[in-house]
């Protein structure tokens, strides 16, 4: 089978990912770890140093897969990858952790009988920061009364979802679950919330939040929330989370 349909994209996003974190490793106090690590997906036949001259000290922390591109033909393949990198000066006898940054690299890849190998070394790609589409969709017309009716009814989701399942789960709308934050950070305060018109049983929210994190940390998040109308024995209605995201 040739070109995109059929080609194994998860298995080549797990192979390059490990790949660029490798390539992206470096210490010219351990110079024969980097060449061991890049054999493992590396081709058969070709050079391990991965064109490093031997210097320096650099390690790779973190890396995510997006597009993988497949040639006309069906082998090969390159994938992008984002890396985080933490490059180290030396000090004397000991080395210097630097800035965090990310880095951008295509690594090339091709689908043999058995499995996907790399198929040579890694190329840098920018990365620049796009402005959104002009073609994003509106937000609908806010509902100022409902709005002003569920904001308690909000804090108190935001409260529960910081803390347990089962806090989260008396107040959300029956028949629903929704995973807890499990006590990782607290709420500070709910600095805005908004409800939009739509039908009868079912609105969207939006909600923009203050999280207390460690220490002295504070973190600001905005959430898209689903909410549901529910209705009590006793007629009572209300409207009650029923999805986050």
């Amino acid at each position: 089978m040739s070109g995109q349909s059929g080609y194994p994209a998860n298995e080549a996003r797990a192979i390059a990912t490990r790949f660029a974190v490798s390539y992206l490793n470096w210490d010219e106090d351990n110079p024969d770890a980097r060449p061991q690590q890049l054999s493992v997906d590396l081709a058969a036949g070709l050079d391990a140093r991965g064109g490093w001259n031997g210097r320096g000290k650099q390690t790779a922390n973190a890396a995510y897969a997006g597009e993988v591109t497949v040639d006309p033909g069906g082998v090969a393949a390159v994938v992008d990858v984002r890396v985080q990198v933490r490059p180290f000066t030396r000090s004397g006898r000991n080395w210097v952790g630097g800035q965090y940054s990310w880095r951008r690299v295509s690594v090339p890849v091709a689908r043999t009988a058995s499995r996907v190998v790399v198929s040579g070394a890694p190329t840098f790609m920018p990365d620049d920061r796009a402005a959104l589409p002009d073609n994003m969709p509106e937000a609908a017309a806010p509902d100022d009364d409902l709005t002003a009716a569920t904001l308690k009814d909000a804090e108190a989701f935001f409260s529960a979802y910081a803390e347990s399942d089962t806090k989260v789960a008396a107040v959300t709308a029956p028949g629903v679950t929704i995973r807890s934050l499990g006590g990782t950070v607290k709420l500070d305060q709910l600095k805005d919330w908004q409800v939009y018109i739509g039908n009868d049983d079912e609105r969207k929210a939006t909600a923009a939040v203050t999280w207390d994190g460690t220490g002295d940390t504070t973190l600001d998040q905005t959430y898209t929330l689903t909410l549901r109308r529910t209705v009590a024995v006793n007629g009572a209605q209300r409207w009650q989370v029923a999805a986050v995201g």
